[in-house]
C-alpha cells in the first residue's frame, strides 16, 4: 500500500505534539557529527517529493536535500523566509523524526514542522559501508532513540533514517536554499 505524504502533511501541519524546551546550555543546538561524504541527486529528490504529493504541494529543496513544505502562493521571498524558520525551528527543539518506507523502495524521513528529506535506495546502497561505519555519529550528544532492536541499536531502515536526518542537520547549520520547486 503507497503511503500518502499528504497525510503525513496533516499530522506535520496540524499534529499538536509539543515542543521540547530549548536548553540554555552553550552547547544548544545539539548536532551529531556525522555528515555523510555522499549527496543525492537533487532532480531525483524534487521527483520524489512530488510524486509523495501528488503533485500538489509546493516545497523548497537546500542543498543537502531537505524539502520544507509550503503553503501554497507563497511569494519567493516569503517562501525562503518560512523555510529557513522551519529548519531553525526543527534543531532548536528536539529534532524528532518519523521515517516511513515508501511504495518506491526510499525512505521519506518526517518531522514535527513541515520538513522531510529522501533516502534514496539505490544512493544508500551505493554508500552502505560509510552508513554502516557511521550511522551512530548520526545521534547527537547524549540521544537516546529507542528501535524494536533496543536503544540506539538500528537495523538497515534505521541507519538509512539517520542518513536523512544527517543531511537535515547539515541544511539547517548552513542552510542555502537551491531552488522553490512550484506544484502544477
Amino acid at each position: 500500500m503507497r503511503r500518502s505524504f499528504l497525510a503525513g502533511l496533516s499530522a506535520l501541519l496540524g499534529g499538536g505534539q509539543a515542543k521540547a524546551v530549548p536548553s540554555d546550555s552553550a552547547e544548544f543546538p545539539l548536532v551529531p557529527t556525522w555528515k555523510p561524504s555522499f549527496g543525492q541527486p537533487l532532480e531525483r529528490v524534487a521527483d520524489r517529493i512530488s510524486y509523495y504529493s501528488n503533485g500538489k504541494r509546493d516545497f523548497a529543496i537546500f542543498q543537502n536535500g531537505t524539502c520544507v513544505i509550503l503553503e501554497d502562493g507563497l511569494a519567493e521571498n516569503d517562501a525562503k523566509a518560512f523555510s529557513l524558520k522551519v529548519l531553525s525551528d526543527i534543531i532548536h527543539f528536539h529534532p524528532d523524526m518519523n521515517p516511513s518506507p515508501m511504495d518506491d523502495g526510499n525512505i521519506l524521513v518526517r518531522y514535527n514542522h513541515p520538513a522531510v528529506n529522501v533516502v534514496l535506495h539505490d544512493v544508500a546502497d551505493a554508500h552502505w559501508a560509510e552508513i554502516e561505519a557511521k550511522h551512530l555519529q548520526g545521534l547527537t550528544p547524549s540521544e537516546v532513540l529507542i528501535t524494536p532492536q533496543g536503544p540506539n541499536k538500528f537495523d538497515r531502515f534505521g541507519k538509512q533514517a539517520l542518513m536523512g536526518r544527517a543531511y537535515m542537520f547539515m541544511d539547517a547549520q548552513g542552510p542555502h536554499i537551491v531552488r522553490i520547486a512550484r506544484h502544477g
